[in-house]
């Protein structure tokens, strides 16, 4: 308990102060997970998963009411480029009912038919991160090679390694609620006494292979008000840096939010190290984020029962070394 104690007042500490890049670079190598599943590994902390866990999960199937955590895909999404040139999705008819009742289709096809496509990047919406979606230095997840991330894609950890993966117990940690807040300010910094009294409020237990999601409120805020202003890369709500130690010690296997980056921005840094929580999460414990998660529905439903644990399945599209995939994550009680 003293140790725990140390590790909140010095991190707070940090974060009064600002983090530098030496600082960052030192938690990276503190809270490092390489080598802990063999050389070869891809998976991260989902190791942590049993089949046993699964099963469990399960069975905290007790109503069958189903809850879908995914934004829609489409025009009105979040993103305004601000981050790597992202864009909302876009929805194109290849073929139309028009078209079929013109006569068009029949002699060609010989039938008649809708059909579409989708163009975006995998972080527009509704999204899992790839451990090879970030690098510390010329590494990422493992020690591999950040060069092993090429134009044909990731050749190591990619996100079709997580196919069959993503299932398990999930748990919400609405932090907003717990802070009597419907959305909690851009810039606050959700700490390890906000996560552990959150979950003692609820009644909750986070244990080791969960997937734990938090509610921070900012996106039901900005689709109250028609609105995403900042939402994609801009100021938010979200998690301290200190609360890398957290996640590691919990031995979680994902970790999800409402918001666009999981992290608190402006970050915690004073020399512009951008994401700093980040370099230590993804490369360096490997666990995988899942972001921009909608979670209205969930968040009403628990609040209503008190039930803040559910089963989680949120598999990625097989996308062949893809650094990313959008989901639509479903919760199950």
């Amino acid at each position: 308990m003293a140790r725990k104690q140390a590790i909140k007042r010095k991190s707070t500490k940090s974060r009064k102060k600002g983090l530098t890049k030496a600082d960052v670079l030192r938690k990276c190598k503190q809270l490092s997970n390489w080598g802990k599943w063999g050389p070869k590994d891809e998976l991260g902390v989902l190791n942590y998963i049993t089949q046993e866990d699964i099963v469990n999960a399960a069975s905290l199937i007790k109503r069958g009411k189903v809850f879908r955590l995914g934004l829609n895909l489409d025009e009105n999404g979040p993103q305004n480029g601000l981050f790597g040139g992202r864009w909302n999705p876009m929805h194109q008819m290849l073929a139309t009912g028009t078209d079929a009742v013109q006569g068009i289709q029949e002699p060609l096809a010989g039938m008649r038919y809708a059909d579409d496509a989708i163009n975006l990047p995998t972080q527009a919406a509704t999204q899992w991160d790839a451990l090879a979606h970030v690098f510390v230095g010329d590494k990422m997840w493992n020690g591999y090679d950040a060069t092993l991330v090429d134009t044909r894609g990731a050749h190591k950890n990619a996100i079709d390694k997580f196919a069959d993966k993503m299932v398990g117990r999930g748990v919400l940690l609405d932090v907003a609620r717990y802070k009597r807040k419907k959305r909690l300010a851009d810039g606050y910094a959700i700490t390890i006494d906000d996560l552990e009294n959150t979950a003692k409020k609820q009644g909750v237990e986070v244990r080791r292979g969960d997937f734990v999601l938090f509610n921070t409120g900012q996106m039901a805020d900005c689709l109250d008000k028609g609105k995403w202003g900042g939402y994609g890369g801009g100021d938010a709500p979200g998690l301290a840096f200190e609360t890398a130690d957290w996640i590691h010690k919990k031995e979680i296997a994902g970790i999800c939010s409402d918001t666009w980056g999981i992290e608190v921005r402006p970050n915690e840094t004073v020399d512009g190290t951008n994401q700093p929580w980040h370099w230590v999460t993804i490369p360096h414990i490997g666990i995988v984020h899942g972001e921009i998660w909608y979670l209205r529905e969930l968040v009403e439903d628990c609040k209503k029962d008190g039930i803040y644990e559910f089963f989680l399945c949120a598999p990625p599209l097989v996308i062949t070394r893809g650094t990313g995939s959008p989901i639509n994550p479903q919760a199950i009680k």
